[in-house]
């Protein structure tokens, strides 16, 4: 293999394995634009995963399991919310606890289905999603190596992203989600419901997550194996927290995430240790951004309260001149 076909083929699996933490990164941006942490976008892929090679196994349909996916994964979210926003449990413990249902539920619905806890590879005709080439792209050399032939999921992944801003600043239930996000008192006192705002925002969430999950079990493989998702969903949600809910970073963080995860996998043929020093990066990079835009914040307040000092000291000064 020649110089250009490695970094071609590189280039592939870094777009390739950055797809479902972009789709579990755009899930958590909807939720953190209401004012709210998905900590389940984990579960909510895993269902997904599960339900996607289901539904494509029983109906021999591509685009029923993709939807039956997005409906695992918007039922997930509808459970998170009714249990926080409703039952008034704490959020935190509540995505904890949806994680920890379907890893033992999905696990516990294969040994039903097929009489074993470990994969559906030789017990259900699931499908996959179809790659496709992109006309003009796909011969250029570096390029088309690099861009053409992915799954369709992984194209939707970017398109996903756009919409996802097109919601947020765009439209209507976006500022809705915004003024939600930003002060529910506020929000509120104007005439728009908490509760319902912030559940639509879990369901649009397990929508996209469940994407992410139909990916994983319907194009990554073709078959559903236990806890297959293998931590992307908290990847995607760290990717989320750097970007601050802002979409378009959000993708960049997973694209980047993505990159670790393709050079880990690269370095595992000559340097174990080293691979599993990289895919160790994505959860440093998470913190020390973390403690960055910490340390931004803090002192981007210090300046505004100095300014509204000396903004006082001012008015006073000006006060004892007219007295």
């Amino acid at each position: 293999m020649n110089l250009i076909d490695a970094i071609g083929s590189f280039g592939f699996s870094i777009l390739r394995l950055s797809t479902p933490i972009i789709f579990a990164a755009l899930a958590c941006t909807v939720t953190k634009k209401a004012g709210l942490l998905n900590m389940s976008v984990e579960g909510m892929m895993l269902t997904a995963a599960l339900a996607g090679v289901l539904v494509s196994a029983v109906t021999q349909s591509v685009i029923l399991g993709i939807l039956g996916a997005v409906a695992a994964g918007c039922a997930v979210g509808l459970i998170v919310s009714t249990v926080n926003l409703v039952g008034k449990s704490e959020l935190y413990l509540t995505c904890i606890a949806m994680n920890l249902i379907a890893t033992g539920g999905t696990t516990f619905a294969l040994y039903m289905i097929t009489g074993t806890k470990g994969t559906t590879f030789s017990y259900l005709p699931s499908l996959a999603v179809p790659n496709i080439d992109i006309p003009l792209i796909k011969d250029i050399p570096l390029l088309g190596r690099i861009v053409s032939g992915h799954s369709v999921l992984t194209y939707l992944a970017f398109l996903t992203a756009l919409l996802t801003w097109v919601l947020i600043f765009k439209t209507r239930l976006g500022l809705r989600l915004r003024s939600v996000g930003e002060n529910a008192n506020a929000a509120q006192s104007v005439g728009v419901s908490v509760t319902r705002i912030q559940t639509y925002a879990y369901i649009i969430a397990g929508a996209i997550g469940g994407l992410g999950g139909a990916f994983m079990s319907m194009s990554y493989v073709s078959w559903f194996s236990r806890e297959m998702v293998a931590g992307r969903g908290f990847i995607g949600l760290s990717a989320n927290n750097i970007a601050n809910g802002n979409p378009f970073i959000a993708l960049l963080f997973s694209i980047i995430f993505g990159s670790a995860d393709a050079t880990s996998n690269v370095l595992q043929l000559t340097d174990a240790g080293m691979a599993y020093f990289i895919k160790m990066l994505p959860y440093v990079i998470t913190i020390v951004s973390m403690v960055i835009m910490s340390l931004l914040e803090i002192n981007r307040r210090k300046k505004m309260k100095q300014q509204v000092v000396a903004k006082a000291i001012a008015e006073l000064h000006l006060e004892g001149k007219d007295h």
